[in-house]
């Protein structure tokens, strides 16, 4: 339980309570923890490219509409 980091700088990006069990090898969330916790840009159609919104650190990817409920996307 608690908030998930930035690496390279602290920057606090995801919380345990939107994490959940996923197909992936990766950890999987729901939401960030604030609005600018991480910054996006497209990279292919459904899929955006996540960077720590302090430093911008690579973190990985947000799939839309690939969460646990209809609508929701994985991070």
């Amino acid at each position: 339980p608690g908030i998930y980091v930035c690496a390279k700088c602290g920057h606090e990006l995801f919380s345990s309570c939107a994490k959940y069990e996923h197909s992936s090898p990766w950890p999987a969330f729901t939401e960030t923890v604030h609005e600018d916790s991480v910054s996006k840009r497209e990279e292919r159609p459904g899929a955006l490219k996540v960077s720590c919104g302090k430093c911008g650190n690579g973190l990985g990817h947000e799939f839309l509409n690939d969460g646990p409920k209809r609508g929701q996307s994985r991070f």
